[in-house]
């Protein structure tokens, strides 16, 4: 079930909330975490019912790990078994993983290395399997540290599948999120919660379906017709697709963490305009922040972190980037686009104090032209393709007459096309820019224009909502917004993360 769809905002979120309270009213708790739970694992479902068996399982074993491990806490002569334990219950995770995410390109590589015809599985990828799965690494791991309590089933279970953070995260921990769950005092319906929710939620959705859907079409449409896009073409389906990708991810952040304060629950941040960034240090410190918050928690620091000597602790560092970059799918693209990333974050440790004395403006740009085009190979569908898409950006043709008519056309939407068009802009112009071609190129600059004046000028989501105060002017505001992005629902699309 997608958060920009109708069912979900007028059947599903109603009905959650109002089962939940209810629950609570009524002074039963434990039923309210249950309806709670019974509802996330309809979300989960909705999208394909052959997905639910394969979290449920995934709870209940892991949950029966957690309870040996758990038992044994105290008694010094079963840590070893407990270790073990623990590793096992990692690696069967990561097993599940691997096959359902990355057992094809095994094959693949291993067909091309040994020229081998083995079989594709060609297994269907369960929705949000990265997210829930880490999640549960961590969670036996803090249980063989000592580190989380005596809890019950249904609080597990609720921790897990918690519907707003449940497909594309924020990665969640169980020491922030089961506590809240148990708080008898967060069970009572908070009116300014719920505002700041619904203002932080439609914000969200309006990154979401009013500006990341409307560069996906232009970055689609880029990416099918490679050969059409002249050196400036180019760079701006790049860069259309770092805004696609930051509107699309950190909207989706900001709808669950909206959600989240509807249900008086605080969701961890995971983005804070990573495009401001003064060097790439700065940019991981914004950029899905509950990531690297893992994956320091989980590999860097038991690697050693920075406590055996420089050398070790770089080499630490860009693990945990290459890591990042196999996380996030099964193809060189992405290994090639965490090591960029973990090497560039080594180098930029290593000369952080020079690096902070030079000119703020410089280092932001050399960061930002960094950021996309490494992100090339993030979307790109293979090595070649990342390839020949940087060589058309570096080869020439810079006019903006020289990006493709069907290119700019990917920016046409019917309201602002409408406003154009009642403005007589149409009419206006001449040659290849006469007519609706001009009302189509003014869209696409006016977008792009729009996008980085936000991103870089205007408060994020989180910001807003920090010291949020529900007024009238701000209620005709979300309202506007939220029939704005209703009436754009024609065209749903699901959340590039879905994927990951």
């Amino acid at each position: 079930m997608l958060f920009n769809s109708y069912i979900f905002l007028l059947l599903f979120l109603p009905l959650c909330l109002a089962g939940y309270f209810i629950c609570s009213a009524w002074g039963k708790y434990e039923w309210g975490k249950l309806w709670l739970t019974g509802m996330s694992l309809w979300f989960y479902a909705w999208f394909n019912i052959r997905y639910l068996p394969i979290i449920v399982g995934s709870i209940v074993g892991n949950y029966f790990l957690y309870r040996i491990i758990l038992g044994h806490r105290g008694r010094q002569e079963c840590r070893r078994r407990d270790l073990y334990l623990t590793a096992a219950g990692a690696a069967v995770n990561l097993g599940v993983l691997f096959y359902y995410k990355y057992f094809d390109f095994f094959l693949e590589n291993i067909n091309a290395l040994f020229h081998l015809d083995l079989a594709l599985q060609h297994v269907l990828l369960p929705l949000g399997i990265s997210f829930f799965t880490f999640q549960q690494i961590g969670f036996l791991a803090d249980t063989y540290r000592g580190e989380t309590e005596n809890y019950s089933f249904i609080d597990y279970a609720l921790f897990v599948t918690f519907f707003p953070q449940l497909i594309a995260g924020p990665i969640v921990s169980h020491d922030e999120m089961i506590g809240q769950f148990r708080d008898k005092e967060k069970k009572k319906w908070d009116a300014g919660n719920a505002s700041r929710g619904v203002y932080a939620f439609v914000c969200g959705l309006a990154k979401k379906v009013l500006i990341a859907d409307v560069f996906g079409k232009a970055v689609a449409w880029g990416f099918g017709n490679l050969e059409s896009l002249n050196g400036l073409a180019a760079v701006w389906m790049m860069v259309s697709y770092i805004v696609q990708l930051y509107f699309d991810f950190s909207g989706y952040s900001d709808m669950a963490r909206g959600i989240g304060f509807m249900f008086n629950i605080e969701i961890p941040v995971n983005f804070l305009s990573p495009y401001r960034a003064r060097h790439l240090v700065d940019f991981w410190r914004r950029w899905h922040i509950t990531l690297k918050r893992f994956f320091t928690r989980y590999l860097y620091i038991p690697l050693g972190g920075n406590r055996k000597g420089a050398l070790r602790t770089y080499f630490n560092l860009f693990l945990v980037y290459l890591a990042s970059g196999i996380w996030h799918g099964a193809g060189w693209t992405f290994l090639c686009w965490g090591a960029l990333h973990g090497g560039m974050y080594v180098l930029v440790k290593r000369f952080l104090p020079a690096i902070e004395k030079l000119p703020g403006v410089l280092t932001w740009f050399v960061n930002l032209v960094f950021v996309l085009f490494t992100f090339v190979f993030f979307r790109a569908d293979s090595m070649e393709q990342a390839f020949y898409i940087l060589q058309k950006a570096a080869g020439g043709g810079y006019s903006l007459a020289g990006i493709p008519v069907a290119f700019a056309e990917q920016f046409r939407t019917p309201e602002f096309f409408y406003c154009l068009k009642t403005l007589r802009v149409d009419r206006l112009g001449g040659g290849m820019f006469a007519g609706a071609v001009l009302c189509d190129y003014m869209l696409m600059c006016g977008y792009m224009a729009a996008a980085w004046f936000l991103l870089l000028f205007c408060k994020n989501v989180t910001e807003k909502t920090q010291r949020f105060r529900p007024t009238a002017a701000k209620g005709i505001f979300v309202a506007v917004l939220y029939l704005w992005c209703l009436i754009s629902f024609s065209e749903v699309s699901a959340f590039l993360y879905f994927n990951f």
